[in-house]
């Protein structure tokens, strides 16, 4: 009769399944660290290329474009992620950058290649693109367009 009455002890949960909870566990903990350390790499370069003078004076420069205002229309703002590098060494560096863009009614990208001497920015080229009809705005020469042969 004692043997029936007897209760069996069972193990606990982590007794049981912690073979293969702490593998798991321990992949996946190393697998989110490296992805939130990607994330704040990217996010950290980002944040740095956004806030360059190529990055700042050629968005500004789009935004005020009364052609890419009339193909996007406004408000005209940055959208994903930029490509490209910028690159700095005192007071020189060098720009190769892509921005997308989008307005309203479309969308585009800004292309800038420039370097800098001195802390003094030149730009080769800063141009915007228009995705739909691949239409090229130089930012450069915006002015000159609008001079007549008399102001040369």
């Amino acid at each position: 009769m004692n043997d029936q009455n007897e209760l069996i002890e069972q193990k606990s949960w982590w007794k049981r399944n912690w073979k293969w909870v702490v593998p798991t566990g321990g992949c996946l903990t190393l697998v989110i660290l490296f992805i939130a350390f990607i994330g704040t790499i990217i996010f950290g370069a980002t944040k740095v290329m956004s806030g360059s003078e190529p990055y700042q004076d050629s968005v500004a420069k789009a935004q005020k474009n009364e052609q890419v205002i009339e193909l996007l229309g406004e408000p005209i703002e940055t959208v994903g992620i930029m490509q490209g590098s910028i690159n700095f060494s005192n007071s020189d560096g060098d720009a190769d950058i892509r921005i997308p863009i989008k307005g309203p009614n479309g969308t585009g990208t800004i292309y800038v290649v420039g370097e800098k001497r001195n802390d003094v920015w030149t730009y080769r080229e800063q141009e915007v693109r228009i995705d739909q009809n691949n239409e090229v705005i130089d930012l450069l020469n915006e002015g000159l367009d609008n001079l007549e042969e008399d102001d040369y």
